[in-house]
């Protein structure tokens, strides 16, 4: 089933835990005449980009997709607001498992609508980043590319820091916003 699209590219929030985002994408390692590669799907929160969970598999199953779900959806406190979760049109968004996590969790689905890369352009430009930064070398197994994707994504959360996050990292600047409200 496709959900409506509740972001319409309303991209920014000043609350944690509002508005996430997720989408899969595919690495290659290995020489290039072979056609080796892994699916990466993460769980972004719009409020600071922390990514609050991922998963990195051989193949981009709905079991794939809805373990990094659970395990993001399942840290999120109580809130006085609902989640929204915000995908493209994948087949693992339409299935009727994933759907069924978000009505658990009573967070609504969001989904850009068809061939509009547009409407999930923070996850586009998440997988942009980390394109760049960590494909900047040629990793010829897969575990070496899955070890330097994880310990990328570590380094995003913890220690790259953002100018509008005020020169903090997507964890900090959760920590300090807080504080701050406590």
């Amino acid at each position: 089933m496709i959900a409506p699209n509740r972001l319409k590219r309303r991209f920014k929030t000043d609350r944690p835990y509002q508005k996430l985002v997720a989408d899969v994408s595919e690495f290659r390692y290995g020489n290039k005449s072979q056609d080796e590669r892994v699916y990466l799907e993460p769980i972004l929160d719009l409020f600071n980009g922390e990514v609050l969970a991922f998963n990195i598999s051989d193949h981009p199953t709905v079991e794939f997709a809805v373990k990094p779900l659970k395990e993001a959806l399942n840290q999120i406190p109580v809130l006085d607001y609902r989640t929204t979760v915000h995908t493209d049109q994948g087949f693992q968004y339409q299935h009727r498992h994933w759907q069924n996590v978000l009505k658990d969790h009573r967070a609504f689905q969001s989904m850009s609508r068809k061939a509009t890369c547009l409407d999930n352009a923070a996850m586009e430009s998440f997988f942009h980043i980390m394109k760049v930064e960590v494909m900047d070398e040629q990793f010829e197994t897969k575990a070496a590319l899955i070890k330097a994707m994880t310990e990328w994504i570590d380094f995003y959360n913890h220690r790259r820091i953002k100018t509008k996050l005020d020169g903090k990292s997507p964890v900090k600047y959760r920590e300090l916003t807080a504080q701050k409200a406590a």
